[in-house]
């Protein structure tokens, strides 16, 4: 069945700077990704001209919602001077191995953080809005962290907040959305969810653990991934969390960040999760979300990690089709499998999954049965002070 006409009142935000290169070219980072998964939701005819937004580079006065005037001030100097100066490297994190010099070094990272703040903005008018450039959740308010410069979560969510909404952030990324966390641990009206890898084997190597509940307020919750944790363990887990959770918080909108790190075939990922699971999840969170008047979900969706561009872009494309509420067929368009196919990309070519990646856009599935550690958790998320306490 295929539809490419939207049934969802959705915007699209992206631009020209997405096709440009940053993180210089031996970064996990260096690699197509809204610029292809770009190429795959026009290859199947599935983005009107109304649904896109050209996305706007954040004032100075926007980023300093978070991040200190001395951070952004630093940042626009060494895109000025075209490198960054010792002192600001070892201050801010710029211009590390981590988080690299590139040209636009300023201008690429507040174009996508922009392109956040205009998502905030779509959500306020009533429609859902998908900024693929943006998830970057590790960023601090005066330190790049994990291959992050700009927090747009946050800087999107504080938006919302400007409204008075009261905002759930789920972060589906393979890592932990520590950024973000932090942001808000003193702010009651949000509430962070992140299901991630367990910090204990993955980056960022600390905090994320079931046990921490960020404050006294508890203004989060955590799900520590086992190695390995496959679409039938992880919708097992994500059930205990995600109605109770929001059934208890109650948010006027939700912000998702939907990194595909979480993908089994993605290189920096540890879990065992498939394209259709990843999709679900999302599907999932839309159908649940608070609404308009209209019926429109109150839905902000941003990229995030992902390292591996094949499996990237189709799962964004796939994801765009959800939120705009699009049938497409499973097989790619022959236009798709050629930019596909045209990714200077070789990691997995001896994997049995590989040419896969060009014919479809979702996966083999194989049976897996559930560990019992995963009941285990399970039992231990039931009894999270947030979710046990009346």
């Amino acid at each position: 069945m295929s539809n490419p006409q939207p049934t969802r009142n959705a915007t699209y935000i992206g631009g020209p700077k997405s096709r440009r290169k940053a993180y210089g070219s031996n970064h996990p980072l260096a690699i197509p990704r809204v610029s292809l998964a770009t190429d795959l939701i026009e290859a199947y005819g599935a983005m009107t001209e109304a649904e896109f937004m050209l996305a706007r580079k954040a004032a100075d006065f926007e980023l300093e919602w978070f991040h200190t005037p001395e951070y952004v001030s630093a940042f626009k100097r060494a895109e000025a001077l075209g490198r960054v100066s010792n002192p600001v490297r070892q201050r801010h994190q710029l211009g590390t191995l981590e988080n690299p010099y590139f040209p636009q070094f300023f201008t690429i990272p507040a174009t996508a953080t922009g392109a956040s703040i205009q998502a905030a903005e779509e959500v306020i008018r009533g429609r859902i809005a998908f900024n693929p450039a943006g998830g970057m959740h590790h960023a601090r308010p005066d330190q790049a962290h994990g291959f992050c410069y700009f927090n747009d979560p946050v800087l999107g969510i504080l938006r919302l907040r400007r409204e008075g909404w009261r905002v759930l952030y789920v972060d589906i990324d393979a890592h932990h959305g520590d950024g973000v966390e932090a942001a808000f641990v003193h702010d009651p009206e949000v509430f962070t969810l992140s299901l991630h890898m367990d910090s204990r084997y993955a980056y960022p190597f600390q905090g994320g653990q079931l046990s921490d509940t960020a404050s006294a307020g508890n203004t989060s919750l955590n799900v520590p991934l086992p190695k390995g944790t496959h679409d039938a363990e992880y919708r097992l887990l994500f059930d205990a969390v995600w109605q109770p959770v929001l059934d208890k918080f109650q948010p006027d909108a939700i912000v998702l960040q939907a990194g595909t790190d979480m993908i089994f075939a993605d290189p920096l990922g540890k879990l065992g999760i498939s394209t259709q699971g990843f999709l679900a999840t999302a599907q999932t969170i839309l159908e649940t979300c608070p609404q308009h008047a209209d019926g429109t979900p109150r839905l902000l969706v941003t990229g995030g990690g992902g390292y591996h561009p094949l499996v990237l872009a189709r799962a964004w494309a796939g994801l765009w089709a959800l939120l705009s509420g699009r049938e497409l067929p499973e097989t790619l368009p022959p236009v798709a499998t050629a930019a596909l196919r045209a990714v200077d990309w070789d990691m997995d070519e001896d994997e049995p999954h590989f040419e896969q990646l060009f014919s479809s856009r979702v996966d083999a599935l194989t049976d897996m049965s559930v560990r019992p550690e995963i009941a285990d958790l399970i039992l231990s998320i039931q009894q999270h002070p947030f979710l046990h306490t009346p």
